[in-house]
This record gives C-alpha cells, sequence and structure tokens, in this order.
C-alpha cells in the first residue's frame, strides 16, 4: 500500500469573494482563463476534462481541448462515432472541468452537449494542419485494432491518396457545444476552507449566483 496522506500542500494564492464576481459566469471563466494564460509556465490552458455517460451507465472523463467558448457555451471537436460520441448521442448531460493547479483554482461545468452547424466544423476542419485532417480520417477512434504499425500503414496509404488534393471534413468528425446549467468557481484558500462559487442558470436565463461551503 502507498501512502500519500503527507501529500499537502498551502493554497493562498488568491480569493474568490462576492465583492468581485460578474453578474455572468462566461465573464469570470474569461478573467480566470486569461489570468492564467498569461501565469508563466502554463501550458495548454484550454486542456479540459469532459465527463460522459457511457453506454454501459459508467462515468468516463478524459483530457480534450477547449477550442472556443462564447456566452452560449463551450466548444469542442471529436469523432461523433468515437466512444464520447455515442454516449453524448445517448445521454447529452456533460461535465466539464479545468483545473489550473498553477493558480489553484478549479472550474466545473454541467450542461447539454449538442452537434455545431457543420459549416462551423467545416471551418475549423480547413484551420489544421494536412496532418491533423488525415489522423481524423484515419482513425476510427475508439475501436480496436490489431497494431500501432495498421494505423501507420493506413495513414501512408491515405497520404498518398491525397496528393493535390483538397482534404475535406468526414461528416463523422466535428464539434460539440457545451450549453452550460451550471458552472462552479472553486479557489484554493488557506486551512482548506477553499472558496466556492456556483452559478445556476434560471429558467429566465439569468443566473443564481450561490456560495457553497468548501
Amino acid at each position: 500500500m502507498e501512502d500519500l496522506s503527507n501529500y499537502r500542500k498551502s493554497y493562498d494564492k488568491s480569493e474568490l469573494l462576492e465583492t468581485n464576481l460578474s453578474e455572468d459566469p462566461i465573464t469570470l471563466f474569461k478573467n480566470w482563463f486569461y489570468e492564467v494564460e498569461e501565469f508563466d509556465g502554463v501550458e495548454e490552458v484550454n486542456a479540459m476534462t469532459v465527463t460522459t455517460i457511457g453506454l454501459d451507465g459508467f462515468p468516463k472523463a478524459r483530457v480534450v481541448l477547449l477550442k472556443r467558448y462564447t456566452y452560449e457555451g463551450f466548444i469542442f471537436y471529436t469523432n461523433y462515432d468515437s466512444e464520447k460520441g455515442r454516449a453524448i448521442a445517448n445521454n447529452p448531460h456533460v461535465c466539464l472541468s479545468f483545473f489550473w493547479h498553477s493558480l489553484e483554482r478549479q472550474v466545473i461545468i454541467k450542461g447539454v452537449a449538442r452537434k455545431i452547424a457543420e459549416n462551423l466544423s467545416d471551418g475549423y476542419f480547413e484551420s489544421r494542419p494536412d496532418g491533423s485532417k488525415l489522423g481524423a480520417i484515419v482513425s476510427n477512434q475508439s475501436e480496436v485494432i490489431a497494431s500501432r504499425t495498421v494505423l501507420e500503414e493506413k495513414l501512408k496509404e491515405l497520404e498518398a491518396s491525397f496528393i493535390g488534393k483538397e482534404i475535406l471534413r468526414p461528416k463523422n468528425w466535428g464539434g460539440y457545444i457545451v450549453e452550460p446549467q451550471e458552472i462552479e468557481f472553486w479557489q484554493g484558500r488557506p486551512n482548506r476552507l477553499h472558496d466556492r462559487i456556483r452559478y445556476k442558470l434560471n429558467p429566465d436565463f439569468s443566473w443564481k449566483i450561490e456560495r457553497l461551503a468548501p
């Protein structure tokens, strides 16, 4: 047995008080995002965990990259036929989470995922490097494969077939927008008395702000 009980640290880099809250959570998210982005040493500030309820009834979490956010929601891209895509098709209620350890912050977002318009997925796909485009086409994401060699050989064949040709987005690949219903902001504080502020969406689309016990 490995005892991790001595892994301790004090959280004292910031605070989250009602006096400095915005009326909507997206503005606060934007402020936090840029503060973390400007902090030295932070890589992939847009890395987030997406949790879905799988077809087997188990929750499953994986890290993906946030590609855009608006007042409507948070957008990421994936293979629609992947495990996460099938899970979302069956149950669109998902959870997104960001953990920015450098500033002792966490954001947890509960929301409903839906596919974005095809032209938006087309536009993002066109912006990707050719290698990423071909990778999206060649990979039957989440399916069992015999070996990596098989995958690499398929990629070589695909590269040869697309020489001089435009690489179009496959129909089973595109974006989701997660429309938030609840967003919780967590700021680490001393003595484990962390600040937790939750925004809950009201029926009139305003936000109810509540403080939670740490």
